[in-house]
């Protein structure tokens, strides 16, 4: 009997290893993972494995030599352009191939392939939406001309070079976690990746909720509670400034521009803390005697970094800068001669447009007193370890019908649809704006360059060594009648139709303004005084007024100096809003824990750094009170969801109107409540939660632990590799707008001159690999707010102490 123990356990290792050899449902094989061959143990890198090494790559038309410096970024010399953005797309996809492939299955609605059954829902959507339609639009506008054909074609030959050489057990470690291996790379997913960064900047809307609103409140609350410009603003085209062109005729707005309807439904909203920061003073403001320019997009921080730090070299160009993972060129950047970078300009570019159908088939629609036919989109969704999921998009000349009515959320047979009308679905060419601003030597190329760019919407500022800068919310605008997509749009009716396009030479533009700087902060683009309707809603205005205000006071100016106002932490917010609820407050009756929070609110110096007490007290409350004030009346959920109005609307109404209807609360018919109660509800409710939180009233209590950015890995739950609970300051409506997820993806700051002199971070590293000392090597000089030195080559035989190794990449004979 002393052979049954030992066969057992070999039976059990059997069955063990063929359970772990294949997948189960969605679930991968952890075999392969665990395996010293080729699992994640091949993934280990050190810095001593980066050493000089020559590759035969079939591709390259000349030896391309690339400097790697201390902090892991590519510096590319090639002898010719093609050559150049085949090294790009190599390199990139050496560091950062599951990255791009990844987002590019999100952004055409494949995640399901990868995860199983549990994505199918954001597939759906993202096939709804028409990602892929938008992506083929946008291929064809990059392929129209020859030299953007070859840039997109040389840069996925590059990425699809290093896929064939890439041995599975050399393959990024979350390919063995999801069990799943790199496909070729095409032109099209370089679109995709342009469109998804539309998706996140420019396809919030709020069109649905305010349609909700006017048909419960009427006119006159929406004019009074949502105006179209803001009672404090500081726009990015400074106030007063003349436009010089002679407009287009704006259409005319029907009598009746609202369809009846109450929508049970809501469309995402703008994410307010998905903004940026750019500016740039000019040489009376420099020290230097020439501008310097700052940049820091603010978008959701995530593992590996969103952007990927490049120099570009050729006979025709020497770049550095930002890149987009998955896209080639340089997106926010410098040459010798000048600086750039973006913000967003929120601009109403998607509208929601009603559709009636003829009947329950979908095949036609009714516009313009005739029935049209639909274009039907056949998705299949390929589900791991699933069925396949087929779902028919319909497209109408609006755009695809994103919902219809015998789905979710709808509850109504009625044979009606709602269209996207999107500027994402427009044939478009984003990458010849930063082929030209790559090259770009004077304001008149910046000009150019802007006029080939489509969406998303952005702030492009500018600075260059002939003592220029300029800014213009730039993009491919719809020309509309005011507030024609604020509501819903009525899709039988051509005049709801987009009416044209405004001129590119008539976006907003300012050089050289008499007040020496540029500047933006996704506030609004002007006064009201420009004659075209882009938005009637933008972000808040008090980071754009805090810069505007630090930047007129600023002398002798430094890179120093605006890399401290870029981690500006001062909360004008708080500093409008204290003083007005503060005098509310009623010590009397407040226990030990609400005294001292009191105590401290009054004396906090309304700075967001990551020990302020203040700025956790003040951001809970304000946010308990704003919600108390409207929710009863506005609220977000249920069957009529609905917006709040804004944080600028409600401090006026609580200073200037303190009777108002507003602050009673409906929801209790036996009191009326009043704005004092409010004040003092919220605030002991605030301290007792912070209580249940933290504990006792304390240092845990203090901003950067109760706030606690993560910056997690685009795997949901891969904790093991995100940088969870980072400590430091900042806040969505201040400067340094750094929040629980959001915040400066990348910091950059370019002083112009002979040579220029630039400085960036991001807050992780050049490596996708969570085994390599540069997946998060630049996370701590991110976190402190200082920036790393941008090491600027003229020629691949530069010295320099920073140079750690060199690739060469030689033709393949």
């Amino acid at each position: 009997m002393s052979y049954i123990k030992p066969v057992a356990l070999l039976l059990f290792t059997a069955v063990l290893v063929v359970a772990l050899s294949r997948n189960w449902g969605s679930v991968p094989a952890f075999g392969p993972l665990l395996s010293p061959f080729k699992g994640f143990w091949q993934n280990a890198e050190a810095k001593s494995d980066r050493t000089d090494q020559t590759l035969a790559i079939s591709g390259t038309s000349q030896p391309v030599t690339v400097v790697y410096d201390d902090t892991g970024v590519p510096h590319i010399f090639a002898q010719n352009d093609r050559d150049a953005y085949f090294a790009q797309g190599f390199v990139t996809a050496r560091d950062r191939l599951w990255q791009m492939e990844f987002q590019t299955h999100a952004a055409a609605g494949r995640v399901s392939e990868i995860v199983g059954e549990r994505a199918v829902e954001l597939d759906r959507y993202n096939r709804r939406l028409g990602m892929v339609y938008g992506a083929e639009q946008a291929l064809k506008g990059m392929t129209a001309n020859e030299a953007g054909a070859a840039v997109v074609q040389a840069y996925t030959d590059g990425i699809n070079a290093y896929i064939r050489q890439l041995s599975p057990e050399k393959y990024p470690i979350e390919y063995k976690l999801l069990g799943y291996a790199p496909e070729p790379w095409t032109p099209l997913k370089c679109a995709l990746l342009l469109k998804q960064m539309t998706q996140t900047l420019a396809s919030g809307a709020d069109d649905l909720l305010m349609t909700n609103i006017l048909q419960k409140y009427g006119k006159d609350v929406v004019a009074n509670l949502f105006p179209d410009y803001p009672s404090q603003e500081s726009p990015i085209i400074p106030a007063g400034t003349k436009w010089d062109f002679t407009p287009l005729k704006v259409p005319t707005p029907p009598a009746d521009s609202v369809p009846g309807s109450t929508l049970a439904f809501r469309w995402k909203e703008h994410d307010p803390t998905i903004g940026s920061n750019n500016w740039a003073v000019g040489s009376d403001k420099s020290a230097t005697g020439y501008p310097i320019l700052a940049n820091d997009p603010h978008l959701q921080l995530s593992l590996p970094s969103i952007w990927y730090q490049v120099q570009l070299v050729s006979p025709t160009v020497n770049v550095y800068g930002a890149s987009l993972p998955g896209t080639p060129g340089v997106i926010i950047g410098f040459n010798k001669q000048v600086a750039w970078g973006v913000t967003n300009v929120a601009s109403d570019v998607l509208d929601f447009y009603k559709i009636r159908f003829k009947d329950a088939t979908r095949k036609e629609y009714w516009h313009n007193n005739q029935w049209k036919p639909v274009r039907e989109r056949v998705e299949v969704i390929k589900v791991k370890g699933m069925p396949d999921v087929v779902d028919t998009v319909r497209y109408t000349h609006h755009g695809p019908v994103v919902y219809q009515a015998e789905e979710k959320p709808f509850r109504s047979n009625v044979p009606v649809g709602y269209a996207a009308r999107w500027i994402a679905h427009e044939v478009s060419n984003e990458l010849n704006c930063f082929y030209i601003l790559n090259r770009a030597k004077n304001y008149d190329d910046y000009v150019f360059a802007l006029a080939q760019y489509a969406s998303p919407a952005q702030n492009f500022v500018y600075a260059d060594a002939n003592n220029d800068i300029a800014i213009s919310p730039n993009g491919k605008f719809p020309l509309k009648w005011k507030e024609q997509g604020k509501f819903l749009l009525d899709g039988t009716n051509p005049v709801h139709d987009w009416q044209g396009w405004i001129p590119a030479a008539q976006n907003p533009r300012v050089k050289n303004p008499p007040r020496g700087f540029v500047s933006s902060a996704n506030q609004f683009s002007t006064d009201p005084s420009y004659p075209y309707y882009l938005n009637w809603t933008f972000a808040p205005a008090e980071r754009g007024i805090r810069i505007n205000n630090r930047l007129t006071t600023m002398k002798q100016a430094t890179p120093d100096s605006l890399r401290q106002l870029q981690n500006d932490n001062y909360n004008l917010r708080a500093a409008n809003f204290l003083p007005v609820m503060l005098p509310l407050v009623n010590p009397q009756g407040l226990n030990e824990p609400q005294q001292k929070a009191l105590s401290t609110l009054r004396s906090w110096n309304y700075y967001n750094t990551v020990d302020a007490l203040g700025a956790t007290l003040f951001t809970e409350w304000l946010n308990r009170l704003y919600k108390s004030i409207w929710d009863d009346e506005f609220s977000r959920d249920g069957e009529q969801p609905m917006r709040y109005p804004t944080y600028d609307r409600t401090l006026q109404l609580i200073t200037k109107e303190p009777n108002a209807r507003w602050f009673d609360n409906v929801k209790t018919t036996d009191r009326k409540e009043t704005m004092p109660e409010l004040v003092n509800t919220s605030f002991r409710q605030t301290v007792d939660s912070l209580v249940r939180q933290h504990g006792t009233f304390g240092a845990e209590w203090a901003w950067g632990k109760h706030k606690g950015t993560d910056i997690r890995h685009l795997i949901p739950g891969l904790d093991a590799f995100s940088a969870l609970d980072v400590q430091n300051g900042g806040g969505s409506s201040v400067v340094n707008a750094t929040t629980e997820r959001n915040g400066p993806s990348w910091r950059m700051v370019v002083a112009l001159g002979p040579q220029p002199k630039g400085f960036g971070v991001y807050p992780g590293g050049q490596s996708g690999n969570p085994g390599s000392p540069y997946y998060l090597n630049l996370l701590e000089t991110w976190r402190r707010g200082e920036l790393n030195e941008l090491l600027y080559l003229q020629s691949p035989t530069d010295k320099n102490p920073r140079i750690q190794s060199v690739l060469t990449l030689s033709p393949a004979r």
